[in-house]
């Protein structure tokens, strides 16, 4: 009995971290709004729970600001047609998406377009995709 209690604990613990690390849609992102940037891909990780995007960002006074834009799931991306290669580090895209509630420079995304218009992957995101 004390062996059984002992495991769910340990059990318990270690699931904890993976929990809090995959949150709610509305708890972060403001669908009431939407925001598009372009900027320069710095880097981009097809990773779990959600891929990222992260680009440089100019303003309008030429100040650069890192941007993220928060992805889906690998395996979801890649039903949309994305690979751990479909973006590239200094590649400049137009990503569209939903803004997050704090303020910062981060986002949840529903559409990305290259430079010359052309949509990467099969399609955009909807807030059905969202998890």
């Amino acid at each position: 009995m004390r062996k059984s209690l002992l495991f769910l604990g340990l059990a318990g613990a270690c699931a904890t971290p993976a929990a809090l690390a995959h949150h709610s849609f509305a708890v972060y992102f403001d669908s009431s709004k939407e925001v598009t940037i372009t900027g320069k891909v710095t880097s981009f990780r097809f990773t779990n729970p959600h891929g990222i995007v992260v680009l440089d960002v100019t303003d309008e006074q030429g100040r650069v600001r890192e941007w993220r834009a928060e992805t889906n799931a690998p395996v979801v991306l890649q039903r949309r047609g994305w690979a751990r290669d479909t973006v590239k580090p200094g590649e400049t895209i137009t990503v569209e998406g939903w803004p997050s509630r704090d303020g910062k420079p981060y986002m949840r995304l529903r559409r990305a377009v290259r430079e010359d218009g052309r949509l990467i992957g099969t399609a955009p995101f909807g807030r059905q995709d969202q998890s």
